[in-house]
């Protein structure tokens, strides 16, 4: 749901920064590249020191780049399956980024096995949520369900989260600590319920293609 409405919000906001980076003879290659990098650095440099305000600053501003580059694809006329191939791999990237700084810091620091354990699961089933629709639609199949938890539900609440637990260094109560555990169980369970919706509907279509698959071919004889 987050996919639909806040990409057609936020492209028609970006649309005239994407515009103005055109002019500037930047490639949407390049800001594909410095989107993640920044994203990667935001995550890795911060979040495993526990400073999660300033790293949800820092890949706010970067995440954006997601939206920004294929706005100037759009605009420049030269969308290619190289760029969203690069975009949809970098997306992988930046995605075991966040949630691997946050186990860096449950594993360290913030000395917390279990929550360390429900991070990498969150890590690791987007991870899958996206590679079974992927690998679906490498078969021919449609794939035609979003499930309960994408990818941009997934970062809203973990950054939104993350951010909020940052607040504690501004003197907010320490309760809003609590934010961020909160949303990381719930990523975890909409990730697994999001990956049975979509294992369910690859099986059901799969049923269906090959059962037409078999009709078709007895009809031949």
């Amino acid at each position: 749901m987050l996919n639909k409405y806040a990409r057609a919000f936020f492209t028609r906001v970006l649309t005239p920064f994407a515009a103005f980076l055109l002019r500037r003879g930047v490639s949407p290659d390049a800001v594909t590249l410095i989107g993640t990098a920044g994203v990667v650095a935001g995550a890795l440099v911060f979040f495993p020191r526990g400073e999660f305000f300033w790293g949800t600053i820092t890949i706010t501003l970067f995440v954006f780049s997601d939206l920004v580059d294929g706005n100037m694809a759009r605009q420049a006329g030269v969308s290619s399956r190289w760029g969203a191939f690069l975009d949809s791999t970098l997306d992988r990237v930046a995605d075991a980024a966040i949630f691997g700084g946050l186990a860096l810091w449950y594993a360290g620091r913030g000395d917390d096995d279990v929550l360390c354990a429900v991070t990498i699961f969150c890590l690791a089933s987007g991870q899958v949520v996206s590679y079974t629709k992927a690998r679906g639609e490498s078969i021919g199949l449609p794939v035609a369900v979003n499930g309960l938890v994408e990818r941009a539900e997934r970062l809203v609440l973990s950054l939104t989260a993350a951010g909020l637990s940052g607040l504690q260094v501004f003197g907010v109560p320490s309760w809003i600590g609590v934010v961020l555990p909160v949303a990381l169980w719930v990523v975890a369970v909409g990730s697994l319920v999001t990956l049975v919706q979509r294992v369910v509907t690859v099986r059901r279509e799969a049923a269906e293609a090959d059962a037409a698959d078999a009709s078709s071919g007895s009809g031949a004889h």
